[in-house]
């Protein structure tokens, strides 16, 4: 008789199946696998350099014209695509570990979409700041900004949930002052820039949580997302 095979269901990996269970925090994991997959980039032979080239972020590149300098043009994806690229292994470490302590409790109280929506957002505030405060030409990149968005949405929903917003304001105290010592090179404006915005939009959120006010949340998202932008254009004028 001929021996039949075994038709038992294959099983998944643990990591696959948290990965992809419902409410799983998909989002930040897709940023940290990011994030280090352009590490990597950044780091790799030949075209290291050139990765980080393009990625790299200074006011100057958000300038309409690109008239302030000829190797600067206008570029002003730029407030984006930089923070997803770090300058060290320390940088890269310490960033993505942050994301992810906030991001596995953010994420799920958000939900996905809106989620996503302050990393970019506060991201963006982030590098608006850099704009407005620091010379055209000083690069920076990491996505510092962004988390500081994170901290500043979190601080907004605690309150509003009557818990204790010490804590936060705390570590948001210290990280600001680590970055005004001298000769660590950490970009304060982009914090700063970046927690107001994630302030912004965690108020927008928690206004607009009851079912009643839930239209408005789209519109007003994109009303803060129409002033960062016109803010970054403006500024020149």
């Amino acid at each position: 008789m001929a021996q039949q095979r075994s038709t038992a269901p294959r099983t998944k990996p643990a990591w696959l199946t948290r990965v992809t269970a419902p409410g799983a925090p998909v989002v930040t994991y897709a940023i940290i696998a990011v994030c280090v997959v352009v590490f990597l980039l950044q780091n790799a032979p030949i075209v290291g350099g050139r990765i980080e080239s393009a990625l790299i972020y200074a006011g100057g590149y958000s300038h309409p014209t690109g008239s302030l300098s000829p190797l600067i043009a206008f570029e002003p994806w730029r407030m984006l695509t930089s923070l997803f690229a770090h300058a060290s292994l320390i940088h890269l470490a310490l960033n993505m570990y942050t994301l992810w302590v906030f991001g596995i409790a953010l994420e799920p109280m958000l939900g996905r979409l809106r989620y996503a929506a302050l990393f970019l957002i506060a991201g963006f505030a982030g590098s608006l700041a850099v704009l407005l405060i620091t010379p055209p030409g000083q690069g920076v990149l990491g996505a510092s900004g962004a988390i500081f968005g994170m901290f500043g949405a979190f601080f907004i929903i605690q309150r509003r949930l009557g818990g204790n917003a010490t804590q936060i304001l705390t570590l948001v105290a210290i990280n600001l002052a680590i970055g005004f010592i001298p000769g660590l090179n950490i970009s304060w404006q982009a914090h700063i820039g970046g927690f107001i915005g994630g302030l912004l939009l965690g108020l927008i959120y928690v206004e607009t949580s009851k079912p009643s006010r839930r239209r408005w949340q789209l519109s007003l998202t994109a009303l803060l997302c129409a002033l960062l932008i016109a803010v970054s254009l403006l500024h020149f004028f």
